[in-house]
């Protein structure tokens, strides 16, 4: 059982997504995992620049630098607001609204690191998570952005009836989550709600003769996938 608080955010189609913030005790094993990757790393680019004296040096400086303030940009840009860290912790970084992290904001936030490591060991940054009530650091703050649990609402194919479908195209945490929910209230809509709600996803569901349907499918393939 979680003790994070959770807070809700209704998507356009009317489907409130329920969030799960991370808490300082997930996001610093992320960090942990994450230094640890940067130092070995770090420690690589030394030994290889190393026999090239003090130019060799200089150069090392140069790319561990950018390796310090840039790894996390990288992936968060790269790999759906996770880094390796946060990958292995099932977390992820996401604007307030859950909607995938802008360039802007993952540059701010991370460039804001220096001042949540102040006084000492991210002090600051501490304090800004405990204070807050969706565990936001001062980064994120600056940033509007949030740390979330990547987890998907428990759910069996018995609860609804589907035929296992992959989507035809790529879809981000937030619009699987909606997927999911749209097909667990299946007994809660009537079936011109469903077929309404459904012809909102637009190209999820063109030249489809029961669009909400195709949803459902969608949904079932996608809890099949990640339980």
């Amino acid at each position: 059982m979680r003790l994070d608080t959770t807070y809700t955010v209704n998507t356009p189609e009317g489907i409130a997504l329920e969030l799960s913030p991370a808490g300082p005790v997930v996001r610093t094993l992320a960090w942990l995992v994450d230094l640890s990757i940067r130092a070995g790393v770090s420690l690589l680019i030394i030994i290889l620049l190393a026999f090239m004296g003090s130019l060799g040096i200089g150069l090392a400086m140069i790319l561990i630098f950018l390796l310090e303030w840039f790894y996390p940009v990288w992936f968060e840009l790269r790999s759906q607001g996770q880094t390796p860290g946060k990958r292995l912790l099932n977390i992820y970084v996401a604007q307030l609204d859950a909607s995938p992290i802008s360039p802007a904001a993952s540059v701010v936030r991370n460039l804001l690191r220096v001042v949540d490591f102040l006084p000492f060991f991210y002090g600051f940054g501490l304090a800004s998570c405990l204070l807050t009530k969706r565990f936001q650091r001062l980064g994120d703050l600056a940033a509007n952005t949030v740390v979330l649990h990547k987890s998907l609402p428990v759910l069996s194919h018995r609860e609804f009836s589907a035929s296992p479908e992959p989507a035809n195209v790529a879809l981000a945490l937030p619009e699987q989550q909606a997927l999911i929910l749209f097909a667990q209230r299946q007994s809660t809509l009537t079936a011109e709600r469903q077929q309404e709600l459904a012809i909102l996803t637009e190209s999820l569901v063109t030249h489809k003769t029961d669009p909400a349907a195709h949803l459902r499918n969608i949904a079932s393939w996608l809890i099949g996938k990640h339980e």
